[in-house]
Formats: C-alpha cells, sequence, structure tokens
C-alpha cells in the first residue's frame, strides 16, 4: 500500500492573471507561490517522503525545491504535464471564454476526446498518466510526493478513483492544495481532499 500526497504547484503571475498556462506555458513561481512552498515544506519537513515525482515543468520544481535540500530524491515525469491548451496557451481565459466553456461542457457530458485545436483531449491526458501511475506500482517507495498540475491532477485522481473523466470537476483545487491517497495498484481510499490547512498554519 502506497502513500500518495499529490499537490498542485504555487501560484504564478499567469495563475494570478487569468492567463491560460498549460503544457506549453513553462512559468515560474511567483512570490505568494514561492511562500506557499515554503508553508508546505514546512508542515511536511519530517513526513518522511521517501521519493517525490514532478512534471517535466518548472513551476512544479519550484513547489518542492524546499525538500530537495533534504536530499530526498526527485524525478521529472513529462508524463504529469499539465494538459496542452493548445492555440489558446499564453491568453487570457476571458478573451476564449465561450470556448472554454463549450468545451468544460462537453467534457462534462462525457465527450472527454474533445479538444482545443492544438491541444490535448483529457483521454490523451489520462493515457500518459496511466503511464507514470504503472511505473509508480512498480517501485519500491511507501510514501511518495507527486507535484502536478490542476487539470491533469483532477485526471490522475479519476484514474486512481476508477470515475470516468467526465467526473474531473468533482474533485477541486487551488493552488498548492494538498490531496492524500492510499493506493495498492488497483483500490484507492481518500484520506485528505483539497487540503490548505497548511498555506493557514
Amino acid at each position: 500500500m502506497k502513500e500518495l500526497y499529490l499537490i498542485r504547484h504555487g501560484e504564478t503571475d499567469l495563475n494570478k492573471k487569468g492567463i491560460v498556462q498549460g503544457r506549453g506555458v513553462n512559468s515560474s513561481l511567483n512570490e505568494t507561490g514561492r511562500r506557499q512552498a515554503a508553508q508546505f515544506h514546512e508542515q511536511y519537513k519530517e513526513a518522511g517522503f521517501e521519493k517525490i515525482y514532478i512534471s517535466s515543468l518548472q513551476r512544479t520544481y519550484e513547489s518542492i525545491e524546499p525538500f530537495v535540500q533534504m536530499d530526498i530524491p526527485v524525478e521529472k515525469f513529462a508524463e504529469l504535464d499539465e494538459i496542452s491548451w493548445g492555440r489558446h496557451e499564453g491568453q487570457v481565459s476571458g478573451n476564449s471564454y465561450r470556448e472554454f466553456h463549450d468545451l468544460i461542457k462537453a467534457w462534462k457530458q462525457g465527450q472527454v476526446s474533445n479538444r482545443i485545436s492544438g491541444g490535448e483531449s483529457p483521454l490523451e491526458v489520462q493515457e500518459r498518466l496511466q503511464i507514470f501511475l504503472k511505473h509508480l506500482d512498480q517501485t519500491e517507495e511507501k510514501k511518495v510526493l507527486i507535484c502536478s498540475h490542476g487539470r491533469s491532477m483532477r485526471i490522475l485522481l479519476c484514474t486512481l478513483f476508477n470515475r470516468t473523466l467526465q467526473e474531473m470537476d468533482a474533485y477541486p483545487h487551488h493552488n498548492l492544495c494538498l490531496y492524500v491517497v492510499r493506493w495498492d495498484g488497483h483500490d484507492a481510499r481518500m484520506i485528505r481532499e483539497n487540503d490548505l490547512s497548511h498555506l493557514h498554519a
């Protein structure tokens, strides 16, 4: 049985400005995001993480960087990257609100192979996340920290709990939120959901 600590990366300036940042935007944490990373580290520095997994994007590395000083092994997996929002990457989300609204609505109706032009569908993201989970299942570490992104984390949770992708939005998230899941390679049990208590300690 593994205990998975799943976090979303800390705040970036693009988060703050409502700019779309998916797999194709490699943004860094802002001052608030760095503070969130420090607060999470302070709360969980003695949790006993045996391994840390991050996406290939800089904002996930910066979110767990305080743990790097503790010599905890870190491994990058591009499979953990955020969904690609295609031609809307780097654009203000309000400028394409209608297209996003229609896409999210289609996903909720089960049309999870739909995507924005040049981007990825939830189904495609799930396929790469399954590669990561297959690797994770074969490792010996029992307590791991995984830093990912909002949409990809929702898809990962659906996969862990064998829920359909149209249920993605059942998993809320905020910058540097925490989910704790116990997983045996087949079945999962939720221990903590969208926990932000470390940011208010």
